[in-house]
């Protein structure tokens, strides 16, 4: 027996118990992606508090709120020294921003891939990624999408968030503050992942048009079994393109953490949506405790490639006809879709 069925026969958690693989191999998850309440009629409105309570306030979203407002509060210069460009707090916002991100994107990596803690248990594709590739550069996927991530995307990041605190504190955004307006303030937070959905949506599309498509959006899509450093794996040219939705503070007022808060989202969410799991285990002792990372429509994303163009709230592909649940009538749905093309 391998040391990887050896991992995976040793989980306590029965992931038949949330799905089963299919005749490829391939796991699919009981409780296929169901779009929220919001564009319903009639109306909904228990239905619809309970899914914006539990699962778009008391969820990820939250956990990069909080560490928008921990970045503002101590990790951030002030309005008056960034008021006009200097090097040592731009080299220092860089410093932030990649310590966050090999933080973050690494525990992913760490446990998933490296310790391979759950095994397989979980994976969509129930093979792993080939150590050696010519596709990617240093013939390595992980190298590859480091390379990417901490060359191209982190810097990218933190010059659009050295910009926009720039025009901040130099009065061409217009201050919004919690103390003025408290529920302005609130409201404009709520709203960051819903608007990043609506720009991630509008982008990705863009970046499916083959004369954009094969020189940039291609290296991100080389990853058809993605892992954790996948998420931000993707040339300048999209990270420039990615990263743009936060230049909407220039028409709609901000405070710095609003700013912060929709860098951090797109800088940190693509991380559990690109881990290739949909749950990963956290205890398998007792009641299992597992965390779902929401990524089986964008793992399918990356296996067909046009399909499943967004995952917030907004059901752009329900509406355009682009969207695949990973069952065999969506498959076919697509396939006729794309002959028809």
């Amino acid at each position: 027996m391998t040391k990887e069925s050896e991992q995976t026969r040793s989980l306590a958690v029965d992931d038949g118990d949330f799905g089963h693989r299919d005749d490829h191999g391939q796991w699919v998850p009981f409780a296929l992606r169901q779009y929220p309440p919001v564009f319903v009629w009639p109306p909904q409105p228990i239905r619809l508090g309970r899914w914006f309570v539990r699962s778009y306030v008391l969820s990820w979203h939250l956990f990069y709120a909080l560490i928008a407002i921990a970045f503002w509060r101590y990790l951030s210069p002030s309005a008056n020294t960034a008021s006009s460009f200097g090097v040592t707090w731009i080299a220092w916002l860089l410093i932030r921003n990649i310590g966050i991100v090999v933080l973050f994107y690494g525990v992913w990596h760490l446990r998933l891939f490296i310790r391979r803690t759950q095994g397989v248990s979980f994976k969509f594709n129930n093979r792993w990624p080939k150590t050696e590739s010519s596709v990617f550069k240093f013939g390595n996927q992980t190298r590859d999408n480091m390379f990417w991530t901490l060359a191209s995307g982190v810097p990218i990041w933190t010059a659009f968030e050295c910009l926009m605190l720039w025009a901040h504190a130099n009065g061409m955004v217009t201050p919004l503050t919690f103390g003025e307006r408290p529920v302005l303030f609130v409201l404009l937070l709520l709203a960051v992942p819903a608007f990043r959905d609506l720009h991630f949506y509008a982008v990705h599309r863009l970046l499916h048009i083959p004369v954009l498509y094969g020189p940039f959006h291609r290296l991100h899509h080389n990853n058809t079994n993605p892992g954790p450093w996948s998420g931000l794996a993707m040339h300048p040219v999209e990270h420039l393109l990615y990263f743009t939705g936060v230049l909407i503070h220039f028409i709609i007022a901000a405070h710095p953490v609003h700013i912060i808060y929709q860098l951090v989202h797109a800088g940190l969410s693509p991380a559990p949506g690109h881990t290739g799991f949909s749950e990963v285990v956290i205890s398998d002792r007792g009641k299992p405790i597992t965390i779902n990372t929401y990524g089986f429509n964008h793992y399918l994303h990356h296996k067909y490639f046009e399909c499943n163009y967004a995952d917030g709230p907004f059901p752009f592909d329900k509406w355009f006809g682009t969207y695949h649940d990973g069952t065999p009538e969506s498959y076919k749905a697509m396939r006729a879709r794309l002959k028809a093309r």
